[in-house]
């Protein structure tokens, strides 16, 4: 079967691999659209933080596919069924799994870094980390279940947001974009900021969404915010950025009593001023990965249409052009591109 693979700093190839077998606890999925998303970027280019990751590997978590042959111990899929994978396999014994918190295991696994992943053909999947997809999500679609569901943990479960409120998000990446997509669904006003380079192309694809959008590089910000929130400030604030900046801007432009969620992972240490934090009782909350209710409700905001799937999933690469894929990610030419093996 072909497969891309991670050989190093910006370096990938496509080779070719035998076709995975399942075992008796496993399902054979045949992949049909593999996502690409920044940790995926970071990961590619080897910066600090992923070096970690075994090379070679066969890259690629976020995915969907079909059932095309189970274990005999098998029970809960069938051959046929539409399907995604949970990615960050808790351990389900450690003090996190045991107490609610699987998202956040001491001992997790992610596909694609710690094991092969999806940028293949063919994968094997134990049951318990497969979600079922229904006859009304196309496969295309349930390919962006995992980053949405990353997006509706930050908003349902880490953050207070209610219809109404106003509510910044920092950064028009794939998490931001779907931040803003799940927030705006449930009414809340949605602001989107990027900087200059992101008026090429991702702002305004953020704006066929219906949700506004500011230029924090050419733009005045502090305008924008007092005419947006009365003076005020943002009821919440979500920093998706990845940049330790993002978190001190946050702070500044929530209201008193508000709530600053931290989704991206800064690469750099931030310096906050923490006087400020507490004098004005700003909720201060971080959120990580996604549980297993957040992919259901991934799943069902797919299902009646409450995300422009069409929309976001912006761009189709073949499993040919691994590399060009990468770099147009790199270079914010698109924000969530998807590599196609259905026709593979």
């Amino acid at each position: 079967m072909k497969a891309i693979v991670h050989t190093g700093p910006r370096s990938i190839e496509i080779r070719e691999r035998e076709k995975a077998v399942p075992d008796s606890d496993e399902v054979l999925v045949r992949v049909h659209s593999a996502g690409l998303c920044g940790s995926d970027a970071h990961a590619y280019t080897y910066e600090d933080g992923y070096e970690w990751i075994p090379i070679p590997r066969i890259m690629g978590h976020e995915y969907s596919g079909e059932v095309v042959e189970v274990g005999d111990s098998v029970t809960d899929f069938a051959v046929g069924d539409h399907v995604v994978e949970e990615p960050i396999h808790d351990c389900g014994a450690c003090f996190q799994c045991k107490n609610g918190q699987p998202n956040v295991c001491q001992n997790f696994e992610i596909t694609g870094m710690h094991t092969d992943g999806a940028y293949t053909e063919y994968t094997t999947v134990k049951p318990r980390d497969l979600h079922y997809i229904p006859e009304d999500v196309p496969l295309g679609h349930a390919s962006i279940t995992e980053p949405l569901s990353i997006a509706t943990r930050a908003v349902f479960d880490q953050s207070n947001v209610t219809p109404g409120d106003t509510v910044l998000v920092e950064g028009p990446g794939p998490i931001g974009v779907l931040v803003a997509a799940v927030a705006n669904s449930m009414g809340a006003d949605v602001l989107v900021s990027g900087l200059g380079k992101d008026t090429e192309y991702r702002l305004p694809l953020v704006e066929t969404l219906g949700i506004d959008t500011v230029d924090i590089e050419n733009d005045d910000l502090e305008a924008v915010v007092d005419a947006r929130t009365d003076g005020i400030g943002f009821d919440a604030v979500f920093d998706t950025t990845g940049h330790k900046s993002g978190i001190e801007m946050a702070i500044e432009h929530v209201r008193k009593g508000g709530g600053v969620v931290v989704v991206g992972l800064p690469g750099a240490p931030s310096e906050v001023f923490m006087t400020p934090v507490v004098r004005s009782e700003i909720d201060l909350n971080t959120s990580y990965g996604s549980t297993w209710q957040n992919f259901e409700q991934a799943i069902r905001l797919l299902s009646v249409g409450a995300i422009d799937a069409d929309a976001i999933i912006d761009r189709t690469f073949s499993v040919d052009e691994p590399t060009d894929a990468f770099e147009a990610f790199l270079e914010s030419e698109t924000c969530k591109p998807v590599f196609s093996f259905a026709d593979s």
